[in-house]
């Protein structure tokens, strides 16, 4: 537990936190919805900081990113709680935990077993890493001085102060929008009301930060696949992040309180790629899908495959070593070059470290 940074002090001894786009006001002894930030005698402390419910090392591609460090491994960890209350979410036994648990590490070991296991970077994930950032802030500006990167896999609930902050070691990050983001969705299956404040991160994050950014956008069938609204979004991510910005629509598979729907059809998420092509994107790409020729990434001159996958591999590269393609020279927007491959996923004890 330590002392957040993320907050004011208002009226007595009542706080407001700013890390996500709640600003919970909390009175003494209150704890935000993310179940991880309390007002204990008028200041407001993040009760995870140094706790890690769960640790893995994760090919980039999983996280999901395409177009930052191709190749690398990641040391990923998570802890409990979340701002969203997704009915969805494939980690609600994380993120919709309201008890806090974990296994007690420095900044600095984690930092030490990224290296260990030779890892590239840090990612921040499983669960919303903006509620847990004074901890991710800490570790991330050792990893840095450390010649790693940083990335979040975040839903973007933010505020400017939260984007302020991640200047100081964030490298990457990959917003999920989910369900379009459609406004009774999201009210209904995510709990927030409105998407306003995840486009506006997206747009600090673009016009004041050097981070790098994608967009993921979960497609659920009958309640969250409207193709008007993945065309509204497609369209502000053209004219707000640039057309080159990569977007990849994933494929649901029923869990938690879902469990009655079933997958994505293919088609439906065929549809979306279409839209999203006809909206002027030129990297779009279909996730949770493995062999699907839309996980690749095509050459917007020549339709060339330059980066072939299956799943989290890479199985083909037809990049120069200045990540132009080999067949017509067009520049593809890839940040750093392909790294070794990372066959399947490594895993190890949070417990043992």
């Amino acid at each position: 537990m330590k002392e957040a940074k993320l907050y004011k002090k208002i009226a007595g001894k009542k706080v407001v936190c700013n890390a996500c786009a709640r600003q919970c006001k909390l009175s003494p002894d209150k704890v935000g919805f993310c179940g991880v930030r309390q007002n204990i005698d008028g200041k407001l402390f993040l009760l995870v900081y140094g706790k890690v419910a769960t640790m893995h090392v994760d090919p980039i591609e999983k996280k999901p990113v395409f177009h930052f460090m191709p190749g690398s491994k990641f040391l990923s960890f998570g802890t409990t709680g979340c701002n969203f209350a997704c009915a969805y979410c494939c980690n609600y036994d994380l993120s919709q935990r309201r008890k806090v648990e974990g296994a007690d590490i420095t900044p600095e070991k984690i930092v030490e077993l990224a290296k260990q296991h030779e890892c590239d970077g840090i990612a921040y994930t499983y669960n919303e890493p903006t509620i847990f950032i004074e901890f991710a802030h800490d570790v991330g500006v050792i990893a840095r001085k450390n010649g790693l990167k940083n990335i979040f896999v975040s839903n973007g609930y933010d505020t400017p102060e939260t984007v302020k902050f991640m200047k100081d070691f964030l490298d990457s990050i990959t917003i999920d929008i989910k369900g379009n983001a459609e406004q009774n969705f999201l009210r209904k299956y995510v709990g927030i009301p409105n998407s306003e404040p995840i486009f506006e991160t997206l747009r600090e994050i673009k016009n004041k930060t050097k981070i790098h950014i994608e967009i993921t956008d979960l497609i659920i069938p009958k309640i969250g696949d409207d193709l008007k609204e993945a065309e509204k979004v497609c369209k502000w991510i053209v004219e707000n992040l640039g057309e080159e910005t990569s977007i990849q629509f994933l494929r649901f598979n029923p869990t938690y309180k879902l469990v009655d729907l079933p997958p994505t059809p293919v088609k439906t998420l065929e549809k979306h790629y279409e839209v999203a092509k006809k909206a002027g994107l030129k990297y779009v790409y279909l996730g949770n899908v493995p062999g699907h020729k839309f996980e690749s990434t095509y050459c917007p001159n020549c339709n060339a495959v330059v980066i072939e996958r299956f799943g989290f591999n890479i199985t083909g590269w037809n990049l120069d070593e200045k990540n132009n393609c080999k067949f017509c020279g067009y520049p593809i927007p890839i940040v750093g070059s392909l790294s070794k491959s990372v066959d399947g996923e490594r895993f190890f004890s949070v417990n043992g470290f």
